[in-house]
């Protein structure tokens, strides 16, 4: 059999992935549907790429991990872009539908939980929103015990001779991010006398900030659609998103902007 566009992208079966709940279907629930699925693709490729960031990094391969860094500040500016589109959806419209969605939450994907734990944000009690046993559960009980992109970071640093500190080489990785201040000297040293390396904690700096800008519209975006109400599954909604804003995966790296 000849592959074809097709057949190679497996378009037919994507195309038979969108189920409205509703009954009559509702319009905007197609939308609803498709954005959440390319999110879910969006997660999918950025996982693929922090997995080969932490490599290029524990390996100090300096262009290979900028490139793949810039693709992956790309895709963040994507999945900002994409709260846009479902902002265009009033209110009344997601209301329509909303009931149809159960006990469904986005707080239950294991690929954006995937991504966290990859970046470092791992908090326990997230695998609890998954049964014992179940494949996401197992998943994320393997990404919570690995190494962060902050650990292959410190690796890289020793890999061009920078002395890191023992306590923050040898930390818990489970642990959630913090500041090691006996690093910071370090990290000043490198902003004044090496670039390439200061190219590498700009690019930290700019993930970090834009991932802090997909969580603020975020949550603007839900309050926007169903203000303080409950969210879907149970979960706090707005107020449960509030509370990640604002707290930087690499905190050093914001700490020394006072003493460069």
């Amino acid at each position: 059999m000849t592959l074809t566009y097709l057949t190679y992208l497996k378009i037919p079966e994507l195309l038979k992935l969108q189920k409205r709940q509703s009954d009559p279907p509702e319009h905007d629930e197609m939308l609803f549907i498709i954005i959440h699925q390319v999110y879910e693709l969006w997660f999918k490729v950025t996982i693929h790429e922090l997995e080969k960031l932490g490599e290029c990094l524990r390996a100090n391969q300096h262009a290979q991990a900028t490139s793949t860094f810039r693709r992956i500040l790309t895709i963040l500016k994507t999945l900002v872009a994409q709260i846009d589109v479902l902002e265009t959806m009033t209110p009344v419209s997601f209301l329509s539908f909303r009931d149809r969605l159960e006990a469904g939450s986005g707080f239950q994907s294991v690929q954006f939980r995937e991504f966290e734990f990859l970046c470092g944000n791992k908090h326990v009690q997230i695998l609890d929103v998954h049964s014992t046993g179940t494949e996401g559960r197992k998943q994320l009980e393997r990404r919570f015990g690995e190494p962060t992109l902050f650990d292959a970071f410190l690796r890289y640093l020793v890999a061009n001779g920078y002395d890191v500190p023992k306590d923050a080489l040898e930390r818990d990785v489970t642990a959630l991010p913090q500041e090691w201040p006996d690093l910071q000297p370090i990290l000043i040293d490198i902003y004044h006398n090496n670039p390439t390396i200061r190219e590498m904690c700009e690019l930290l700096v700019d993930f970090d900030e834009g991932l802090q800008e997909w969580r603020y519209r975020h949550v603007k975006m839900v309050e926007r659609t169903i203000g303080t109400k409950t969210g879907t599954g149970g979960s706090s909604g707005a107020q449960y998103l509030r509370a990640t804003l604002f707290q930087p995966l690499f905190p050093d790296l914001w700490a020394i902007r006072s003493d460069l």
